[in-house]
């Protein structure tokens, strides 16, 4: 059988294929491309193309190649802010993998989907704030339009560089504030190598973003 290229391959995924297995078989097929040097660019057009479907591989794929897709950065404001849950997931992971202090923008956006109330880009952005690092939080910090969220975010930051206060980290985990939830749970994570009895903590709360994180460091941690 002949082998397809990454064009034959942006086609199949652009033609809207019915079945589920086959679109991810095209896009399976097309990450292989990329990493074998197919111009990773041309997947602007599956991320402008307006389908939903091809914008959600489009970015799945950004997502899992990082930082070697970083000259699309500036495609991910729009996927950060489209009605689609899971390309908004994707998105923020790749923010996570490629961005850095000169993308202080797309940071930022992130940053502020800790208000959002979808339970599965909570988790994610929780995943963000645990797992980015100093640099990357102080360059969205910079760019931060919010202040709420850019006090929580330099309590993050500084919690790398200065013993934060246990007490803190507690109130916000049990208290009524889901935006400063996420922050704490993130606290306990980035010191959860040093001393686990936050995380555990986070793990209990009533907060299944925040809980099923927790629950999934400690795994990782024992593991």
């Amino acid at each position: 059988m002949q082998t397809q290229t990454g064009d034959d391959l942006m086609a199949r995924i652009l033609a809207r294929p019915a079945d589920d297995e086959a679109r991810g078989q095209a896009a399976n097929d097309l990450l292989d491309e990329l990493f074998d040097g197919y111009p990773v660019e041309n997947l602007r057009v599956l991320l402008r193309s307006g389908d939903d479907d091809a914008v959600q591989t489009g970015a799945w794929l950004l997502s899992e190649l990082g930082e070697p897709a970083e000259p699309l950065l500036d495609e991910v404001p729009a996927l950060l802010a489209h009605p689609r849950t899971q390309v908004r997931f994707f998105a923020v992971e790749f923010v996570l993998l490629a961005a850095d202090e000169r993308h202080a923008g797309v940071i930022a956006q992130t940053l502020a989907l800790s208000r959002t109330s979808d339970t599965a880009i909570r988790w994610k952005v929780l995943h963000f704030l645990a797992m980015a690092s100093t640099e990357q939080l102080m360059a969205g910090l910079s760019r931060l339009a919010d202040p709420e969220v850019g006090r929580l975010a330099a309590g993050l930051v500084a919690a790398d560089t200065e013993d934060p206060d246990p007490g803190e980290v507690v109130a916000a985990l049990e208290g009524d504030d889901p935006v400063a939830r996420l922050f704490a749970a993130a606290i306990a994570t980035r010191m959860a190598e040093d001393d686990a009895a936050l995380l555990r903590l986070a793990a209990r709360v009533k907060d299944e973003e925040v809980s099923s994180f927790a629950q999934w460091q400690l795994m990782r941690l024992q593991g």
